[in-house]
């Protein structure tokens, strides 16, 4: 079978989902890479500083004996082996390293030399990512863009999901987006974030049709920031305002944030353990927003929350947590959002309950 061409298609590689070998070193991939790609480096962190210091001192045929004598024997088997491996598992992938260069020819070299063939992405990690980042600022200012608004407890991404379009932003960065959105998996990183938002907008502009719908978010989603481009349009556009009773506002924060969270936890940790940290996750969400609630409504909020979770502790109800969450919703975050909604520029396009928003959206696929 003739070997595949390497390949500076960056745009199919993403649509397509294309496995990738990140042959970088693991400090490398930890800071930033792409979500189909699994870390296989050439060189460990060690390795690779000792090679560094070997080029700056000597140069890049010094740097290169220095590898081989770094990587040989039985460790340079086993690394071939988990490359030959993965290609014959994903024999449509592709390896990358920083620039496309040394290392990546290198692994490339000794794959073929085990009789293997397996292609490279040219211009590496760097002309990926800086694919990625002019798409993505290409987009936000091109793409039309509509916002699902709403107050808390909505259930503003169980619609958006529903709809024709949508981009998950809270999904991206693995965050509810309010002080109680924390996911007991960590968020990616900002670079991470950046690269999963940008294939998120390529898909929606290749692979979907008609105007690209988000939820509407800070500028920070936990510790993900939104680049500039993007809220800024985001800021102006127009608004699908999603409406729920209290009682079921009331219903799906706990579902989400309650009866999801403690059954995540429990799954994680165990009964014992999985149960103090839902509580240590619950109780600081509570108190991470407690200057501005003021002393007092926190300190009533807070012994309901321990009472609730005492209740739900004994006999598994968590119906008592409706005692915090009501006066949460109705004295702090119904003011908050109503105040917000009174600022935006974008017009509103309807109002209405989750089926009123997912017809309309069906039916109006431009304006």
């Amino acid at each position: 079978m003739a070997s595949r061409p390497d390949t500076d298609d960056y745009l199919s590689l993403f649509l397509n989902d294309t496995p990738l070998i990140d042959v970088r070193a693991p400090v490398e991939f930890t800071k930033g890479s792409f979500p189909t790609a699994v870390s296989m480096p050439l060189m460990n962190d060690d390795e690779r500083h000792q090679i560094g210091i070997c080029y700056k001192e000597k140069g890049q045929d010094a740097a290169i004996r220095l590898g081989h004598q770094l990587v040989y024997g039985d460790l340079k088997a086993r690394r071939i082996n988990a490359w030959k491996q993965f290609a014959a598992n994903h024999p449509e992938g592709y390896l990358f390293c920083f620039r496309g260069g040394l290392r990546s020819r290198l692994t490339q070299q000794w794959i073929r030399d085990a009789g293997a063939d397996y292609p490279l992405v040219k211009g590496g990690y760097k002309a990926l990512r800086r694919f990625l980042i002019d798409s993505l600022e290409r987009l936000a200012g091109s793409c039309e863009l509509r916002i699902i608004s709403g107050r808390t407890g909505t259930g503003k991404t169980r619609v958006l999901k529903r709809l024709p379009n949508p981009v998950d932003l809270e999904g991206l960065a693995n965050h509810r987006g309010s002080s109680f959105g924390h996911q007991i998996t960590p968020q990616p990183s900002q670079i991470d974030f950046e690269n999963r938002l940008a294939i998120a907008f390529l898909k929606a502009q290749h692979l979907k049709s008609g105007p690209v719908y988000l939820e509407d978010e800070s500028r920070l989603v936990g510790r993900c920031a939104l680049p500039d481009a993007l809220k800024e349009k985001m800021a102006s556009a127009p608004l699908l305002v999603l409406e729920r009773s209290l009682e079921d506002r009331i219903r799906i924060i706990r579902e989400d944030y309650v009866d999801d969270m403690t059954a995540a936890y429990l799954n994680r940790d165990g009964a014992e353990t999985g149960w103090q940290n839902f509580n240590e996750y619950l109780l600081g969400a509570l108190d991470r927003i407690k200057k501005r609630l003021g002393g007092a409504r926190h300190s009533q909020l807070r012994r309901l929350m321990e009472q609730a979770l005492a209740h739900q502790a004994s006999s598994g109800d968590t119906d008592a947590h409706n005692e915090w969450i009501r006066p949460l919703l109705q004295d702090y975050y119904d003011p908050m959002y109503d105040y917000q909604l009174s600022k935006k520029q974008g017009k509103v396009l309807i109002r209405g309950d989750a089926d009123t928003l997912i017809g309309w959206a069906s039916n109006n696929s431009s304006l």
